[in-house]
């Protein structure tokens, strides 16, 4: 069990009475009659009160709505149930964020070779409009899905935009993502169009996305429609794809209608992610309109101190939530920043030179990147001014504290290094930054205002300064309104409420520190594979390897190295066959060219046996647990109990390997 100790201080706000977090405080201080008097105080009041504290953000952030809300929260629903937030209201996530219509600039697309265009909030109304117009004149109507196979670039944040407006359902995944891992997320919500691209950039080539497209394509019999973008500037025929067209074909069916922003309830849904389909095809999660809003207006106005001065870059694929929050950071009025490429071309500069040209202030990434950067002995103090940078946010694995260090010797001294941490399942955060707050090294600053986290033992008791599961125990509005396709809500109860009855439970094994209230993040309880912080599920890979007439049965985790962790495939190998260099090989092309290169595994052997439960399930979390360095009693629920010894000390998996 890990216990607290107190961390150094690394960073203080200098004027956090000027900070929206500070002024919303005294907002709540004023219009309840009370006297909180710091930001845990606040916190507290936010999680006690939650339906005041929930309406004070409404109020406070000004949220754009037809008909308000006749009450704050379902009366008398608990929050296993789902209950209904702002029920009467009527409003739209992107009239929300399309609130400016002049020239400042609303969007600026980057690459590795430069600015690619930039967009005013004029010419971002306007391209809404028409494309809200072509999708209508498609017959798309509230309620459709429309998916995105597509990059992070201006026009994608149009498509959505345009999406959902008229009050149609959005949902993407990036081009970097195989035909496979594209397939089994979109079969199941069924889109009517899909928006892709001709071709993309990354690593200073162009790669050709059509044929990818084309198997996509004719994996949907739903798609009524398929508009390509020209985002590579190459010829390409639109019509070898089986309905395809063109962008500027498809905006022949804009008739010039005016851009009318259907009025809908707020827990309408707006976007369906997915989850990383460790045990099955993905979970499908729809979020709503309302939810996200609130919540991102919380996060990035409140929290993140967000104004219209502010030129937001998160580095991000159209696959990941860190997207839809990136989107979102218009709701400030400022300018975001849509990069797609790689991040170290043409030289590990690239996005710092981007923060100078650009002048951005909040800056987003992944752990990984900063690791990454400080392996690379990259030394942005010394080469880059950054005199406009005053947030670094990072997630996606939690943040070493070598790495904090990092960022204040070699990249910025006065900075908020905002360690954030949530998910796909909240689309948002649960614990985060505070422009009002110091830093300390390997802290999260704080749990989010309105969330009610707290870190439980295996008993379901509260335990402070040492480490327990993430849970949340009072309902928050952007908690999904439900899973795709899940009668009943049985999927959605069992990912969130079969472990602690009636309260949230994450998945995060964390740390809460009575004294700062900051919040360490040490890992995923469950056996979700996350090397290097790109988190994916172990049955992408089973579909694929179930294809394999060679090998009986496979088995995939991940194996703890300090604070890192790598993919081990164990093959189980058909009686009669053998496994070979050419096997492995065969293995690695399929995976790399169905999903992507981040899903092979680093290692690739054979094994016995496999373990397996009473009921069919593969034992991953026992062996993730064995190959790590743990010692454990088999459980009774296993056919095979004895297979788990052949687990222990291979020494293909020591560091460094040992070769017999």
């Amino acid at each position: 069990m890990t216990k607290m100790h107190q961390p150094q201080l690394l960073w203080t706000p200098k004027a956090p009475e000027q900070t929206h977090m500070e002024k919303f405080r005294a907002f709540v201080n004023k219009k309840h009659g009370v006297k909180l008097e710091n930001y845990h105080a606040l916190w507290q009041w936010s999680v006690d009160s939650y339906e005041d504290f929930w309406a004070a953000v409404w109020e406070y952030c000004k949220v754009r709505t037809s008909v308000n809300y006749t009450r704050v929260i379902e009366e008398g629903v608990p929050m296993d149930k789902i209950p209904k937030w702002f029920p009467g209201a009527r409003l739209n996530f992107a009239e929300n964020l399309l609130v400016r219509k002049d020239d400042h600039i609303a969007l600026i697309g980057a690459g590795e070779a430069g600015i690619t265009n930039k967009l005013t909030y004029a010419e971002l109304h306007e391209q809404v409009r028409a494309c809200a117009a072509a999708l209508i004149g498609l017959g798309i109507k509230t309620g459709d899905r429309v998916a995105g196979y597509l990059p992070n670039c201006p026009e994608t944040i149009v498509v959505f935009l345009a999406v959902t407006s008229i009050g149609a359902i959005w949902s993407s995944a990036s081009p970097d993502f195989g035909t496979t891992g594209v397939l089994e997320r979109f079969t199941q919500i069924r889109p009517k169009i899909l928006f892709s691209v001709n071709a993309v950039m990354y690593n200073g080539k162009a790669h050709d996305h059509l044929d990818k497209l084309k198997e996509v394509v004719d994996g949907l019999d739903c798609l009524e429609k398929v508009v390509i973008l020209p985002f590579v500037d190459r010829a390409f025929d639109a019509s070898s794809i089986s309905q395809g067209v063109t962008y500027a074909e498809f905006l022949k069916k804009d008739d010039g209608r005016a851009l009318k922003f259907a009025q809908l309830p707020f827990e309408h849904p707006l976007v369906i992610l997915f989850s990383s389909g460790t045990t099955g095809k993905p979970k499908c999660i729809v979020h709503s309109a309302g939810g996200v809003l609130i919540q991102h207006l919380k996060e990035h106005v409140i929290h993140g101190d967000m104004t219209e001065k502010d030129v937001f870059l998160y580095y991000t694929t159209t696959g990941w939530m860190m997207w839809n929050w990136l989107v979102s950071g218009l709701v400030a009025g400022g300018t975001v920043v849509a990069y797609d490429g790689s991040p170290f071309k043409p030289t590990p500069n690239r996005l710092w030179d981007l923060c100078d040209e650009l002048k951005i202030s909040v800056f987003g990434t992944s752990a990984k990147y900063i690791q990454s950067l400080q392996e690379a002995r990259v030394t942005p103090m010394k080469t880059h001014k950054l005199e406009d940078l005053r947030i670094i946010y990072s997630t996606g694995s939690p943040l070493k504290p070598e790495s904090f260090d990092y960022v204040y010797q070699q990249i910025k001294k006065d900075v908020l290094l905002g360690s954030i941490t949530g998910g796909t399942d909240i689309v948002s955060l649960f614990a985060g930054h505070n422009a009002a707050l110091p830093v300390y090294r390997g802290e999260i600053q704080c749990r989010c205002l309105g969330m009610s986290i707290e870190a439980w033992d295996d008993a379901g008791k509260n335990v402070t300064d040492q480490s327990g599961d993430l849970t949340c125990t009072k309902p928050f509005p952007v908690m999904p309104v439900y899973f795709w396709n899940d009668e009943g809500n049985k999927k959605y109860h069992g990912a969130y409420f079969d472990r602690f009855p009636g309260v949230w439970y994450h998945g995060d094994f964390v740390l809460i520190n009575s004294t700062t209230g900051g919040v360490t993040m040490l890992g995923r309880s469950d056996g979700t594979l996350n090397p290097s912080g790109v988190r994916f599920g172990s049955a992408e890979l089973y579909n694929i390897l179930d294809e394999f007439p060679q090998m009986a049965d496979t088995l995939v985790v991940g194996q703890k190295r300090g604070d890192d962790e790598r993919v081990i495939l164990f093959c189980k190998m058909v009686e009669g066959q053998e496994f070979t260099d050419e096997l492995v090989e065969s293995i690695k092309l399929a995976i790399r060219s169905r999903l992507s290169a981040r899903h092979v595994p680093a290692i690739i052997m054979p094994i016995a046996d496999i373990p397996h439960t009473v009921n069919g399930k593969k034992v991953e979390v026992a062996v993730k647990r064995i190959i790590s360095g743990e010692t454990l009693i088999p459980s009774g629920t296993l056919v095979n109990p004895e297979s788990l010894k052949l687990y222990y000390n291979l020494p293909e998996l020591q560091d460094p390997p040992v070769h017999l």
